[in-house]
């Protein structure tokens, strides 16, 4: 039939389709028809992923960050930012005694969100400036839809004059890129919700500085620093992994180079504990206290080199030397001294801004993000659950799609209690990564802005460094050929709205 009446068939197709989550699928035994084959074995968070065509053949050179790059933390880390920088707030900063009863909540924010500074409000924005419904968090406490609209006159959208700037920090929206932003934004949300528990007035924006101070303190007073390097087995993880890496391209001929902002005694005490006390053979140059993003942007702050016990030299810097350790410096001069340019260097690092985009934007380097929140949500990606969860969101999606021609009555309720069924199965999968914002990649539909700037500015991501070793030194990473919205899925396995394997079932 050239227009067949969905109402008519009601009873044999339409209606079924309604109940097959709540109610068949738990009985039926052929579910899976719906899952594609494969679909919950595709993924390994030992695996590197690529934006772009990578050959491992023509990088010669390979440059890391430090922090969260060669060394990554374990959560106590997190913990003791945020207990330390509470503390400040209320001793230095004179916030009510009653902020000090807040535990620190380990999974409560999540990377890349975005913060409304004049608001006080903790969101997730998607690639096209769009908040994500349900996502919109006032302390602790989720903002109902219809507030966010009124708040944010009567869109979802934010405006680029107001989002954050290419370093995440705009005037009235920040973006909280780095991992060790995690704490400060659980410390927000703690201590707005003091206030609005107990209707207390107070200014927003006052809020915002005094805890960015407070998180500030911690580092520039030298208290994480500290701690990691009084107990470094509490809070450095697989420090071995980080040898076995380094070990392996030195031996494939590789030259390799530090650039941090950490100080030379940290970065020393960290390396030594993971590598040994002869870690610095495997570098060729190590640059410490480096002001990034500033050391990739300004031509001005000169290389100083250090002496055996960490104190200034006073000599001008005419090369930069194996076995010597320099602080400060820029891009510029790393450049004329070394030679190393374009795409056969390669640099690690977890800061998508301070890290990565101006070595890909301006410089043309190769880049690698180290996301180690991969390994948990590819985890959730790769189970059952997740999978039929997906499918059946595809599915039903396809059908509203084709379901929103017909205008009978029949036809029209049974679309309405799709799209609540639909609604329903996108908190469910948002709530399999996190309760409060879900994934990190993606909001209901559209990839986060998160993982906007990803694909902007790293060539390839993975987990840890460790992800190298199981990857030969002349390797090819290739990034898939997704369809674009006006192509035909020809190269995937199935069609993702899983159309045919729903009429199938209801027969």
């Amino acid at each position: 039939e050239t227009s067949p009446r969905v109402g008519a068939c009601m009873s044999t197709v339409a209606q079924p389709c309604v109940h097959i989550p709540a109610r068949v699928l738990e009985t039926v035994s052929g579910t899976d028809y719906l899952i594609p084959p494969g679909a919950c074995k595709t993924l390994n968070s030992s695996a590197i992923y690529a934006n772009n065509e990578v050959n491992l053949a023509e990088v010669d050179i390979y440059g890391f960050d430090y922090d969260y790059t060669l060394a990554l933390y374990s959560n106590a880390l997190n913990t003791m930012i945020y207990n330390t920088a509470r503390n400040f707030l209320i001793e230095h900063f004179k916030y009510p005694e009653g902020i000090r009863k807040y535990e620190y909540i380990p999974n409560f924010a999540a990377r890349g969100l975005h913060y409304d500074i004049q608001k006080g409000l903790l969101m997730k924005i998607d690639a096209f400036h769009y908040i994500q419904p349900g996502t919109v968090y006032r302390g602790l406490s989720p903002v109902p839809d219809e507030e966010v609209l009124q708040l944010f006159g009567g869109t979802y959208h934010v405006p680029l004059q107001q989002d954050s700037g290419f370093y995440g920090k705009g005037p009235k929206v920040k973006q909280f890129m780095d991992i060790f932003s995690i704490p400060e934004m659980t410390l927000l949300a703690v201590a707005n919700d003091f206030f609005i528990t107990n209707d207390i007035e107070y200014d927003p924006v006052h809020l915002f500085k005094d805890v960015s101070e407070a998180i500030g303190m911690v580092h520039l007073k030298g208290y994480m620093y500290k701690w990691v390097m009084q107990d470094l087995d509490k809070f450095i993880l697989r420090g071995e992994e980080t040898e076995a890496v380094l070990h392996r391209l030195v031996s494939q001929g590789k030259k390799l180079f530090l650039i941090t902002n950490s100080p030379f005694s940290f970065v020393d005490k960290g390396m030594t504990h993971m590598v040994g006390k002869d870690w610095r053979d495997f570098f060729d140059v190590v640059i410490v206290q480096a002001d990034k993003p500033h050391f990739f942007t300004d031509c001005i702050k000169p290389f100083r080199r250090l002496d055996g016990n960490g104190d200034l030299r006073w000599e001008k810097i005419k090369s930069l030397d194996k076995g010597q350790i320099y602080k400060q410096g820029n891009l510029f001069d790393f450049l004329r001294l070394t030679g190393w340019r374009g795409s056969s260097v390669l640099y690690f690092g977890d800061h998508l801004y301070s890290d990565l985009a101006d070595l890909m934007l301006r410089h043309g380097w190769r880049t690698a993000a180290i996301v180690p929140e991969l390994e948990q949500e590819t985890k959730v990606v790769s189970t059952g659950r997740y999978a039929l969860n997906l499918t059946w969101l595809q599915a039903l999606t396809g059908l509203l799609e084709r379901l929103q021609t017909h205008r009978d009555l029949d036809s029209k309720q049974v679309f309405q209690e799709w799209q609540k069924e639909r609604e329903e199965l996108r908190v469910m999968t948002k709530n399999l990564f996190n309760p409060q914002f879900g994934s990190i990649f993606r909001t209901c539909h559209n990839p986060t802005y998160f993982s906007r700037r990803l694909c902007r500015f790293s060539d390839i991501y993975m987990a840890s460094l460790s992800c190298l070793l199981n990857y030969d030194p002349s390797y090819t990473f290739y990034p898939r050929r997704t369809p674009l919205q006006h192509e035909a899925p020809l190269w995937m396995d199935q069609l993702c709205t899983g159309f045919a394997q729903l009429k199938q079932i209801n027969k």
